[in-house]
């Protein structure tokens, strides 16, 4: 019996992590990492969805499928645009006041922020939308985390028109790294910017 790559990953059994974008909904796994970062990849982040990007090179090095410039691994982890379903894709525009949940499953305080990634270049577009700079996800277990970097808004910079007018050209990125731990932990949110209607560009002018 024969059986798609995306249904051999869903047998693979889930194991929880450390932390990752809940909501909006952040990119998942399919078979465009599968054919961009191997399959060692593909098995590391499936059963661990939210754990750390230095845990990944090594084995992509062992895998004969990993294309280190298309799974591009410090960018989303190598999670693939094309494999994120278009009903996740969100359509935002300048002034929009955008809800984030983020699960820390494991704390390792550190540093972290929340950022538009210019996806063709890995390079943040502007400033932060939200940053900490020390004291980010302290304590020993997801209780300890206080609830406002875990739950918290940001609102969408103007600018964005342009660059980010298509889908996939641009992302939303949680970025979090464990001083401690010395690890890093990505998670990203694909959307456009809407571009402006008859009656803003009118106000506008």
């Amino acid at each position: 019996m024969h059986f798609s790559t995306s249904a051999l990953l869903a047998l693979i059994p889930s194991v929880l992590g450390h932390g990752l974008i809940q909501t909006p909904p952040s990119r998942p796994v399919g078979d465009a990492i599968v054919a961009n970062c191997g399959n060692g990849v593909t098995t590391q982040i499936k059963q661990d969805n939210t754990s750390h990007v230095e845990g990944l090179p090594e084995a992509a090095a062992k895998d004969k499928n990993y294309n280190a410039a298309k799974c591009n691994l410090w960018l989303c982890k190598g999670l693939q645009f094309t494999d994120n379903p278009t009903a996740n894709i969100q359509t935002w525009k300048a002034g929009d006041v955008i809800p984030i949940k983020v699960w820390v499953r494991i704390p390792h305080e550190g540093s972290a922020n929340v950022s538009i990634v210019d996806t063709k270049t890995n390079t943040l577009v502007g400033t932060a939308l939200k940053a900490w700079a020390k004291g980010y996800a302290p304590g020993k277990s997801e209780s300890d985390v206080p609830a406002d970097q875990k739950q918290f808004s940001v609102t969408i910079p103007t600018g964005l028109e342009t660059k980010c007018a298509n889908a996939g050209d641009c992302v939303l990125q949680w970025w979090w790294y464990g001083t401690g731990a010395k690890q890093t932990y990505e998670s990203c949110v694909d959307f456009k910017i809407a571009a402006p209607n008859v009656t803003e560009r009118a106000f506008k002018a």
